[in-house]
């Protein structure tokens, strides 16, 4: 009895060893896959890594490198940054709103206004025009204010609401001068986007000082935080303790303030109040905003991806230029480029849940 016994208790024992060595051989094998520890494990975190838009960034960096012998110059690179300042700056205003679950269609009409009322009272009232640029600024902080009460005390879409002050900045910007342009203004106002710092252009430092000041603010700020909660369940943020409706305004407050700062950089560069200035912006801006990978459902996105959004229109549009693409074509192009990129960003948010 006992000799049976310990026969049996050897062969479990020696089933028992015979199991655990299988599976120790296993364990390695299954550590070389593709989604261990291995070279292309690695490799395959890395990629996943970067951010999607910076790898559309390099794609049409090398695709326009290799059909213009013009593109990589530093002249060429420095005029994509310059020459999309103004939208730039837009755009950071329009991340924020979209950020919390709005959107702001007013960002080009209100870019007109304040220009054409800063432009205006230096023409008209003879007033010194570093007050006329302050006016004009707090003008498109009061258009964003406006956008902030409608869509938050008045209960309206926001949509609807920037649709509506969108028509009537417009309006009231030609109606200042009659759609007249107006021309002539002080030197030191025509050197902010002719004058360099370092070799660096001064409105390219004011673009990335923007993009900066908002994600230092989104980033390490509990306000800036607020957002990302109030983008993602209003009504959860508001029994969390947040004032949604203050944060709200201060948003909309916030985009028609940087909107009348484009419009500074705009009659900078040209010595020229336009009242049509910045109107037909608004699609490279949301552009901006969508490509950086923003969920227009609020929630999500980031002034770093937004900048990135903002090199490609900026890289798209040169491109063209330089193989003289039609511009009747160029906004299909662009057009083509937000579908492509809504696409890219949903499939990468299905294989990450």
């Amino acid at each position: 009895m006992r000799t049976t016994t310990d026969r049996a208790v050897k062969q479990r024992s020696s089933a028992h060893g015979d199991a655990t060595a299988a599976n120790a051989q296993t364990v390695p094998v299954r550590g070389r896959g593709a989604g261990g520890g291995g070279v292309a494990g690695i490799a395959a975190k890395a990629f996943r890594a970067v951010p999607g838009p910076l790898l559309g960034l390099i794609a049409v960096m090398i695709v326009f490198s290799v059909l213009s012998p013009y593109f990589l110059t530093g002249r060429n690179l420095s005029n994509i940054v310059t020459q999309n300042a103004d939208i730039g700056i837009m755009a950071v205003g329009a991340a924020l709103v979209i950020l919390i679950g709005g959107i702001d269609l007013s960002v080009g009409s209100t870019l007109a206004l304040s220009l054409m009322t800063s432009a205006w009272l230096y023409r008209s009232a003879g007033l010194p025009f570093e007050l006329c640029v302050v006016v004009g600024l707090l003008v498109g902080a009061g258009v964003g204010f406006v956008n902030g009460v409608l869509s938050t005390y008045g209960r309206i879409q926001p949509f609807v609401a920037t649709l509506a002050t969108m028509s009537a900045a417009a309006g009231l910007a030609l109606y200042l001068t009659n759609g007249n342009p107006i021309n002539g203004f002080p030197e030191w106002y025509l050197a902010i986007t002719s004058e360099d710092i370092l070799g660096i252009p001064l409105e390219a430092i004011i673009l990335v000082g923007t993009y900066l000041l908002a994600a230092y603010w989104l980033r390490f700020r509990p306000s800036g935080r607020a957002l990302y909660a109030i983008g993602g369940n209003a009504e959860v943020a508001r029994l969390s303790g947040l004032n949604v409706t203050r944060i709200k305004i201060g948003v909309y407050v916030v985009a028609g303030f940087l909107a009348a700062l484009a419009g500074v950089i705009v009659g900078s560069r040209l010595d020229s109040a336009q009242p049509t200035a910045g109107t037909a912006d608004l699609l490279n801006v949301i552009a901006v905003v969508v490509i950086g990978g923003a969920s227009l459902s609020g929630g999500s996105g980031g002034m770093l991806n937004t900048f990135i959004g903002l090199l490609i229109i900026g890289v798209l549009n040169n491109g063209m230029s330089l193989l003289n693409v039609s511009p009747n074509l160029q906004p299909v192009v662009i057009g083509i480029a937000i579908i492509v990129a809504v696409l890219t960003d949903r499939a990468s948010r299905a294989r990450h849940t």
